[in-house]
């Protein structure tokens, strides 16, 4: 668990320089508020403390990095407590988990507080790290300070700017791969490097820390209907390269996805399960009325992991026969 928060290191430091002082709060409220729920609760079951295993923690920075950088804080400190409350603490606490709290979290405050969890800010702002973007300390349930010390003349909560994927989508704007990979984009807080989560992956998967079956099906998933349909309207649909470096689908394959208790053990279902994360991701991104589904389909996929897992479950040798022997 500590080599996950290791891999995260760099893109959440790199969410820090690229949105500042806001980020590094959204990072340390989501974080503090998910270990002090995991604490709370296990006090409460009777299970000690289990904080020195550093899951809750992964909880706390993923949620952190899948939020838009102007989040306010207490909406972040919802999500968490959710995250950890209703995602974790509901079945029974590590290894029990029947989908990834983090993407629980974040899928109430998406269905709770919609303007702002798509309100984006601008990277890389002047002042950004000695002024709080306005709606980072919004009070509870009240409208944010409209104006940005630090952007004079314009009165905005965050920014109302679009991310690659909305851009593409609403206007047929493509964002250059180069800036996908760099993240110089507009997006959630940890999700616009592409190539700094790549090697964050591959840190794990050499370590074997992760099954690399589920990003590789993530992205062939994810290939296998974008391509088709970039070749039949190239103006209209999105290359597979696009598809595969922008929004939360880096992020999703590598550090979500191969969640070790929410998705399948068996080496043809996680290859199976990363693939039905990638077709549904780019169907929800094409068809569906919003610009991004990675949360969507990660959380049906894990809803779908045990019956997948069941599926591709290699039998025992001589099984039947004892089966047979015992009748």
């Amino acid at each position: 668990m500590r080599n996950v928060i290791y891999a995260l290191l760099p893109v959440a430091g790199f969410s820090v320089w690229l949105f500042g002082i806001s980020a590094l709060a959204l990072l340390v409220t989501c974080t503090t508020t998910a270990m002090l729920t995991e604490r709370l609760f296990s006090q409460l079951a009777g299970r000690g403390n289990t904080l020195g295993d550093w899951s809750v923690a992964i909880t706390g920075i993923l949620l952190a990095l899948t939020l838009p950088p102007g989040f306010p804080l207490w909406m972040a400190a919802v999500a968490a407590f959710i995250g950890v409350a209703l995602g974790k603490a509901l079945f029974g606490g590590l290894g029990f988990n029947v989908m990834n709290p983090a993407l629980v979290g974040r899928a109430f405050v998406q269905a709770a507080f919609p303007v702002a969890i798509t309100t984006w800010t601008p990277a890389l702002l002047p002042g950004r790290f000695s002024e709080f973007i306005p709606s980072t300390l919004a009070v509870p349930f009240m409208r944010p300070d409209p104006v940005l010390p630090w952007i004079q003349g314009l009165e905005i909560d965050g920014f109302a700017g679009a991310t690659p994927l909305a851009l593409h989508k609403f206007q047929q704007i493509t964002t250059s791969t180069s800036d996908l990979l760099f993240g110089q984009v507009i997006g959630s807080s940890g999700e616009t490097s592409a190539i700094l989560i790549l090697l964050g992956g591959l840190y794990l998967a050499f370590r074997r820390m992760l099954d690399w079956r589920i990003p590789l099906g993530v992205f062939m998933g994810a290939t296998l209907v974008s391509l088709p349909l970039w070749w039949l309207d190239s103006a209209v649909y999105p290359s597979p390269v696009f598809v595969c470096l922008s929004g939360g689908l880096m992020l999703g394959a590598w550090f979500m996805a191969s969640d070790m208790v929410a998705s399948p053990v068996t080496a043809l279902g996680a290859f199976i399960y990363g693939a039905l994360i990638g077709v549904l991701t780019v169907v929800i991104r094409l068809f569906g009325g919003l610009p991004e589904g990675v949360m969507y389909a990660i959380l049906l996929a894990n809803a779908a992991s045990p019956l997948i897992a069941s599926w591709t479950q290699p039998k025992v040798y001589g099984e039947a026969k004892r089966q047979e022997g015992g009748a």
